[in-house]
């Protein structure tokens, strides 16, 4: 497939920023699609604003669009009423364009799994959060089975890189590593769990935009060899020149504190992630459009940096 045409991000957290570097570091024409203004995009970057839940702004946002990047999210705790008119209005303006698909999803579709996660397992998510992944998932891949829209779906593990703030390896773990402090974990910090790296997702999300035998397939990206969340953690504490300071919060304390939040319940759904192994295979990937990894320790110094540089312009604010 050509890369040529109107490459457009729905979604500029912390994902489609990173597929907005990806697509402007190899000189495509991007679109970012923003319900209000974005002061720090490239300026190489269109700008449209729309609320892409509305199905008349949406088609209008991916006018000659050639491939739209579905990352656009919501607040967590909000996922199963907010997600579904994202995927709608999305699926609606590429149809109109006539634009491919690519999906940014995770992996809370599958549900508990004992064994590798591979592309092929069912549906078996067991809170709200991750049924409303499944059956969005199932949704755009009908709409492609349908000859409506062509689709993709690239899936990572949890991510850490530049702007991740909200996520298992995220400011939880890299802001104390960086301030010397004790960093709190989930779950046993001794059980193998595969991270992603934002940009490692960023452009395998691309190379599945710009490659015609990805469509109609569901792709786990490829990740750097699994280790565990303690080994992980200290190694960010290492790059951060401090001592490995990791605490686990105790189970019932989280069960306590998600009666009070929402943000809490939706996380503690995923709870069965980090109370067994969690090893994502990424050989279909491999097989299709090889492997290109960022080494582990380059991965995580572009991180630390990255939080170090945001705590400092919070503190000059």
């Amino acid at each position: 497939m050509s890369e040529s045409g109107i490459h457009v991000v729905a979604g500029l957290g912390p994902v489609g920023r990173a597929v907005i570097d990806e697509l402007v570091g190899r000189g495509l024409a991007v679109r970012a699609i923003a319900r209000r203004p974005v002061p720090d995009l490239p300026v190489e970057v269109e700008v449209v604003r729309a609320d892409i839940t509305d199905i008349d702004d949406a088609r209008r946002a991916m006018t000659g669009a050639s491939v739209v990047y579905h990352a656009a999210s919501a607040p967590y705790d909000r996922w199963p009423r907010l997600l579904p008119p994202l995927m709608s209005g999305i699926v609606a303006g590429a149809t109109a364009s006539g634009a491919r698909i690519v999906y940014a999803d995770n992996l809370y579709a599958y549900g508990p799994v004992d064994g590798p996660l591979t592309e092929d397992l069912p549906p078996r998510a067991t809170g709200p959060n991750g049924r409303v992944r499944a059956n969005l998932a199932a949704e755009l891949m009908a709409a492609h089975a349908s000859g409506r829209v062509r689709a993709t779906i690239g899936r990572a593990s949890d991510y850490f890189g530049p702007r991740g703030r909200q996520s298992t390896a995220g400011e939880r773990l890299f802001e104390p590593a960086i301030a010397g402090k004790t960093a709190q974990v989930l779950g046993n910090p001794d059980l193998a769990h595969t991270f992603t790296y934002l940009p490692d997702f960023a452009r395998d999300l691309v190379t599945l935009g710009t490659r015609d035998e990805a469509f109609g397939e569901i792709w786990h990206v490829p990740n750097a060899e699994t280790i565990s969340t303690r080994e992980f953690a200290t190694l960010v504490f290492a790059a951060a020149g401090q001592p490995p300071k990791v605490q686990v919060l105790p189970a019932a304390l989280l069960a306590v504190a998600a009666v009070f939040s929402p943000t809490l319940r939706a996380v503690r759904e995923q709870q069965y992630q980090r109370t067994s192994r969690w090893i994502v295979d990424h050989s279909k990937f491999a097989s299709a459009f090889g492997v290109e990894v960022t080494p582990r320790d380059e991965a995580i110094a572009a991180t630390l940096a990255w939080f170090a540089s945001a705590g400092r312009s919070s503190a000059d604010a």
